[in-house]
């Protein structure tokens, strides 16, 4: 809802929730017609009516004509691209909003930023790109995405003729080499057993449920069925620094999902629920010690340690995720079963997953214990 509304001697302009103002006048045609951008106070909308109002005197105005961008920097344009951004038609989730601003104010915002947007032109694009974040590819490659996405819906919105960020390839990132961070189930032992008791649960479901960090922490008793060796994920935590914590559905359609747990795993669940699970249904399965989610922060600081005493340095706690992708398709896995289990994003996947029986889920589960020699544990 607008927070203020002014009336203009042509039109009207409003104070939309960012704090930005939107303006709107009927045209000729009878319709009405809104400002493509937004502004940032109420004189540089009401002055966008005017210019407006001077178009309809002088019978230049054309409905679906390319307005004014004189003036319009790509700064002020993209706060208003940010703003409006839309996925799957819901909002920027508040980690890809905070990415998306990140990478504009590091990357793209001190070369672009004070330039008009009808000032950015090919040759410049590929000047920024030739000396932007060289040493590293994957942030280039992710502002450069960005920036061509922004200059692509101007164009859309007719406040430019054509996009100039065409390098071919440069919205690429460089594929890393997941094997090299690919754990063996010996490593895999010796850094659980490093870890201190309340965390050893944890890394036992990233690594053989393929759990991201977000569902881990925001799992709760009753999320974990220990007769039926399932563990249901149906929410995530993050952090963000505008918003602080925030709990929401998982990162996808596709991570809403019930998994098996192997029943391998179950004794050590069912140790850390009697030991370090706060009490009750809702109670978190990994609580910080003081209360309240889990930090990643807290978990780095014993996992590194304990990676070191495994001997594998290199190892980040999301590998553990990708481990478990690895030893389920060596399980016998399909495509769709192992998209299932982990979750992952596409729609074609989540539909997909719809159709996997809870009895080859199990069957698949068993068959990660034999790896280790452990027939059934319940």
């Amino acid at each position: 809802m607008a927070k203020a509304r002014g009336k203009a001697s042509f039109g009207n302009v409003r104070q939309l929730p960012s704090g930005r103002w939107q303006a709107r006048y009927t045209g000729p045609d009878g319709k009405r017609h809104t400002a493509p951008m937004t502004f940032g106070n109420r004189v540089d909308s009401q002055d966008w009516l005017t210019t407006m109002r001077a178009d309809i005197l002088r019978e230049t105005w054309r409905p679906g004509r390319p307005t004014r961008t004189r003036g319009l920097t790509f700064h002020a344009y993209s706060l208003e691209w940010v703003d409006r951004r839309k996925v799957k038609g819901q909002p920027l989730q508040p980690r890809t909003r905070e990415l998306y601003l990140g990478l504009l104010e590091r990357h793209i915002w001190p070369t672009f930023g004070d330039l008009q947007l009808r000032a950015i032109d090919a040759d410049a694009v590929e000047d920024w790109y030739d000396r932007t974040a060289v040493e590293i590819p994957t942030a280039r490659a992710h502002a450069y995405s960005l920036l061509a996405s922004i200059l692509g819906t101007a164009v859309k919105r007719r406040l430019i003729p054509e996009n100039p960020a065409n390098i071919e390839g440069a919205g690429t990132a460089p594929r890393r080499n997941r094997e090299d961070h690919t754990l063996s189930l010996d490593e895999l032992d010796a850094l659980v057993a490093a870890l201190p008791d309340r965390y050893r649960a944890m890394a036992l479901l990233a690594a053989w449920c393929g759990l991201r960090f977000g569902e881990l922490a925001e799992l709760r008793r009753g999320d974990v069925d220990t007769k039926r060796a399932l563990v249901r994920v149906r929410r995530a935590v993050v952090r963000t620094n505008a918003d602080g914590i925030v709990v929401k559905a998982p990162k996808t359609g596709a991570g809403v999902r019930t998994i098996a747990i192997p029943p391998h795993v179950l004794p050590a669940i069912r140790e850390h629920l009697l030991a370090h699970a706060e009490p009750g249904r809702d109670g978190l399965l990994f609580p910080a010690r003081a209360g309240g989610h889990l930090a990643p922060s807290t978990v780095y600081r014993v996992f590194g340690p304990a990676r070191d005493a495994a001997g594998r340095p290199d190892v980040r706690f999301h590998d553990l995720r990708h481990l478990a992708a690895t030893l389920y398709a060596q399980a016998g896995a399909t495509l769709a079963e192992l998209k299932g289990r982990l979750g992952h994003s596409s729609t074609s996947a989540a539909m997909i997953y719809q159709h996997i029986g809870a009895t080859r889920d199990q069957e698949l589960a068993q068959r990660l214990s034999d790896m280790v020699g452990v027939t059934d544990a319940r």
